[in-house]
């Protein structure tokens, strides 16, 4: 689509972030717009979804972190909506409801609770405003009391819908390390604690690959669907376990992370991508299940590369990371709009016109990431296991 941008910090702050803004966030109308067509104009519905409204109130909350004019306008835009119509009268969230704050779908849905957790800690970090941690708290709360399994983690949502997923835990943990960084309750270390040895424990093989569906009990899924491995999990696990380990001092959490990255980083260097993309879905010898691309593996490669510099002083991983950049602009990414192409086939063909809001939670924060380290930006500097007890 386009070259990548000579300076990605500035068009970080001065044309994706400010671009977002105009188009995701109208003070006139409750929530943020869920759809683009691929011309930029927001899909015409008033349908809101608490996953959406979570993520992009950590978006433009990290966005006022980085001085964006009128980031903090939005995030507060956000978590009204967030605190307000994506929640119920008895504090549970919904699903789904319409900008009006009608219910659409009511269910309590775990996944979404990672992220209404994770944008809790991203506003509170924003603006140091405190008492959006004591609702993390209640949310906290309803997952220990209403949603924890016997056979540890939690269930999918208030239905007891199977099977179970790896992937709502891996952003719980992720939603821990930003109210740990924001929280003096220990409660947030210990549970992202237990989330990784529930991953451990429970959904690695026994050659340390990921898996993504289980049964009851953790059981491996029968059939095709126990079988998937997806890349873009294995590298989004690597950069969150590294950052478990600066939190924490876990060693395993750093052996964990080394072992997940080989296994991603072998299907980058195989040949089922012509392109040198991250593909959708392996089994667990590599064999391609899914060789289509969506834009979100590719931002979570960023991150895993960016963890390898910055923890084990990786200088392959520097030269990939720059070659995986120019990738990600030449095949999804438009540099002039910050609009992008969310998935490609294998022949590089776009499968979708429609632009997921949704994924600019990804693009945002691997691009921060990047240039966090490599450009030493103190906007996004972590406290280190010496000092994360008084993460003030």
């Amino acid at each position: 689509m386009s070259t990548a941008p000579d300076d990605l910090q500035s068009w970080l702050t001065d044309t994706l972030l400010p671009g977002w803004i105009a188009r995701a966030y109208d003070p006139s109308r409750p929530g943020f717009v869920e759809y683009l067509r691929p011309d930029g104009t927001p899909e015409t519905s008033d349908l809101r979804t608490t996953l959406v409204t979570a993520r992009l109130t950590y978006v433009f909350s990290h966005a006022h972190l980085l001085g964006v004019p009128g980031a903090l306008a939005a995030a507060r835009h956000g978590l009204a909506f967030l605190t307000g119509a994506c929640r119920r009268a008895d504090g549970r969230f919904v699903h789904s409801c319409t900008e009006r704050g009608e219910i659409v779908v009511g269910e309590t849905d775990f996944y979404d609770l990672a992220f209404v957790l994770f944008a809790l800690g991203w506003f509170a970090k924003a603006t140091g405003e405190t008492d959006v941690l004591a609702i993390a708290g209640e949310v906290m709360d309803f997952l220990d009391g209403e949603l924890a399994d016997p056979a540890g983690g939690f269930r999918e949502d208030t239905l007891g819908t199977q099977p179970r997923r790896q992937n709502p835990h891996m952003h719980l943990l992720e939603a821990c390390h930003a109210l740990a960084a924001r929280s003096h309750d220990p409660r947030w270390l210990s549970t992202a604690d237990r989330l990784v040895q529930l991953m451990r424990e429970r959904m690695l093989d026994a050659n340390g690959t990921l898996g993504e569906f289980f049964g009851e009990d953790w059981a491996a899924l029968p059939g095709s669907r126990g079988l998937i491995r997806e890349p873009g999990h294995h590298f989004e696990w690597t950069w969150l376990l590294y950052h478990h380990e600066r939190l924490t001092g876990s060693a395993e959490a750093r052996e964990t992370a080394r072992k997940l990255h080989a296994f991603g980083q072998r299907q980058v260097d195989a040949t089922a991508s012509s392109l040198r993309l991250v593909v959708n879905e392996v089994d667990p010898a590599g064999r391609v299940l899914n060789g289509a691309a969506l834009l979100w593996p590719q931002t979570e490669y960023l991150k895993a590369l960016v963890a390898r510099i910055e923890f084990e002083g990786d200088a392959d991983a520097a030269a990939r990371l720059d070659q995986h950049l120019r990738l990600m602009f030449r095949h999804f990414v438009d540099r002039e709009s910050g609009i992008w192409v969310n998935q490609l086939d294998h022949r590089g063909q776009p499968i979708s016109d429609r632009v997921p809001v949704r994924v600019l939670y990804h693009l945002v924060l691997a691009l921060a990431e990047v240039c966090r380290v490599t450009k030493g930006d103190t906007a996004f500097q972590r406290p280190s296991p010496a000092t994360a007890p008084n993460r003030d």
